[in-house]
């Protein structure tokens, strides 16, 4: 590229120090952003090189760059991920991972059991990963049966049903021996670290006395209770091998352009799962996968291992975690494992390259629909829809997408005013104003594009909101033909823009257009659920606000609470209350009854 005045003294003014640097283009937005141990080095790189792809596309719209120096790689790291986090440049890389594997946690103080899915909370001892939840909550199950656990939520004023039938010992109202907590927090804890041999001894000793005293329900139950540990020891016997390390194989394949990553997670020597992902190649050594990896590990659980083969990664990547040992095997089983994952990798790739590929090429189809519009390319797109029922618990929904991927930080939510249940015209009037108001206000980042769902009437109720507001901002609709299906886009005049409903560019827009109908749906569900449980717990007696949230709490579908039995409900309500709700709950449902027959 030919250097323009800028950007050589940008470059002549880059120090020999560790920073993040930010590449902009002629408008001043951020495109991408990056971390170096040496900026000087680093940055004068994309321009004093010949590059190729999408270096070359990147290098080629930057006009101006940023930099922040800091005292270490690591503050690079750091304040390079908080950056993307808050901008989205539109070629930058963001390997996401929500999935969290379970673990049992025991709480040190109570021997309390719960499901987690982070070991971020010093107050209990963690236990697993677990392959599967099912297993995990079956495992709690067993457990609470086995031992006087607490098992409440929040503590009663007095003893619950739990505690009559022996398996609780009722900590609300009785004070407990620090003992009695102790020794069976570590009978807990020697189960679930597989020392089984005294809880089976007790159990077959009370199945064996309940069956000479002709208790044969209560013998069924410990048989059950015994089959039930016999069966997990099994599954841990097979599971828990002499290898107890956390452990991640990590391997890579390339081809034209593209990157598969796939990742292995072995916990307590059990291959619990494996997850692949497929990148643009944008850096051509193993500096780009350790700024991967090192992402994806801020918010996945670290192994205390990490077997890989990738030049480069090592360098880049030990110095942001010190506390994960690398391994790059020879020979052996791990290079075994190592091969799986390879496989694995490939495999990813080869389905990559056999589908449409639109989560890569969305940069592209993002350009494609800018040209369509005769609009700059849209990387932030805005999507709004309303929903209620027959004119109760209308709400809005907005949702954003930065790139062409759902930024669910960035979601909102809308009550609206129950006089416009019903009016999609002002509803969507109602909810556009209020964001673009709000935006106006903060001097926050406008969308390149607002879509509304809802043809020309939603168009000109949004085109109302921005005149208001003194705003000029692309604003297009999703029109439907006869059929109802989504066929184009329309303009504030009413031009039309029909797509081709086989276009990779018309299924992204039906992603979006998708996700924004689940948001929306799904946040008046909510609503309206939470409204019918108050409209009849308002008519129990002795339902006060502190109660209506405990109920909410305990019970956060109006099925769960119909399920729900006096017993259960007596545990945080006076028993009158609860008979009284139960009471109220059968005569909905009666009402409910009359009126679907």
């Amino acid at each position: 590229m030919i250097l323009t005045p800028l950007l050589k003294e940008r470059i002549a003014l880059l120090p020999d120090k560790p920073g993040v640097y930010q590449m902009k283009d002629s408008e001043g937005r951020i495109i991408y952003i990056g971390k170096a141990k040496n900026l000087k080095k680093r940055v004068s790189q994309y321009f004093l090189r010949p590059q190729t792809g999408k270096v070359a596309a990147m290098v080629a719209h930057i006009h101006d760059f940023d930099f922040i120096i800091v005292h270490s790689d690591k503050e690079a790291f750091i304040l390079e991920m908080n950056l993307i986090k808050k901008f989205y440049p539109r070629y930058n890389i963001v390997m996401k991972d929500d999935s969290h594997y379970p673990y049992i946690a025991l709480k040190k103080d109570d021997a309390s059991l719960k499901i987690a899915r982070k070991m971020d909370d010093k107050r209990y001892f963690y236990f697993g990963p677990f392959p599967r939840a099912k297993e995990a909550y079956k495992t709690i199950d067993l457990l609470n049966s086995l031992y006087p656990t607490r098992k409440c939520q929040t503590m009663g004023r007095r003893e619950c049903l739990y505690y009559h039938l022996g398996q609780c010992l009722a900590p609300c109202t009785h004070k407990i021996d620090d003992d009695d907590f102790i020794k069976m927090r570590e009978e807990i804890r020697s189960f679930l670290n597989g020392h089984v041999e005294e809880a089976i001894a007790t159990l077959e000793r009370k199945m064996k006395e309940a069956s000479d005293e002709e208790r044969y329900e209560d013998a069924q139950q410990y048989k059950n209770q015994l089959d039930s540990i016999r069966e997990t020891v099994a599954r841990q016997n097979v599971e828990r091998k002499e290898d107890k390390i956390a452990r991640d194989v990590l391997a890579i394949a390339e081809r034209e352009g593209y990157r598969a990553i796939s990742l292995l997670t072995y916990r307590n020597g059990v291959l619990l799962g494996k997850k692949s992902f497929v990148v643009p190649t944008f850096i051509d050594d193993g500096t780009e996968i350790a700024e991967l990896m090192a992402e994806y590990y801020l918010e996945a659980d670290k192994p205390r291992e990490i077997v890989e083969n990738i030049e480069g990664f090592a360098d880049e990547f030990q110095p942001l975690y010190p506390e994960i040992k690398l391994i790059h095997p020879k020979e052996g089983r791990m290079l075994e494992m190592l091969d799986i994952a390879l496989l694995n990798a490939q495999q990813a790739l080869d389905s990559h390259f056999a589908s449409a590929r639109l989560n890569d090429d969305q940069l592209s189809l993002l350009e494609e629909l800018g040209q369509l519009l005769k609009i700059k390319t849209p990387y932030r797109i805005e999507l709004f829809d309303n929903s209620h029922l027959q004119g109760t618990n209308p709400v809005g929904a907005l949702v954003v997408f930065v790139n062409g991927e759902p930024a669910k930080k960035m979601y909102r939510k809308f009550h609206l005013k129950e006089e416009v249940a019903g009016d999609d015209f002002h509803s969507m009037e109602e909810i556009t104003y209020r964001r673009y108001k709000r935006l106006k206000e903060e001097n926050s980042a406008f969308p390149d594009l607002i879509l509304v769902d809802g043809g020309l009437t939603a168009v000109h109720a949004c085109l109302n909101s921005l005149k208001k507001l003194e705003l000029d901002l692309p604003l297009f609709g999703l029109y439907k033909n006869d059929h109802h299906q989504t066929e184009g886009i329309i303009d504030e005049k009413g031009n039309l823009y029909p797509l081709n409903r086989r276009s990779s560019l018309f299924f992204m827009l039906m992603r979006m257009q998708d996700e924004v109908h689940r948001f929306a749906i799904s946040f008046h569900r909510s609503e309206r659920s939470r409204s019918l449980r108050h409209s009849f717990l308002d008519d129990v007696s002795g339902l006060g606000v502190v109660r209506k949230e405990k109920i909410q709490k305990h019970y956060p579908t109006l099925e769960s609470l119909k399920n729900a039995s006096v017993e259960e409900l007596s545990q945080f309500l006076p028993l009158k209350v609860a008979k009284d709700l139960k009471e109220k709950i059968a005569s909905l449902s009666c009402q409910k009854a009359g009126l679907d027959g």
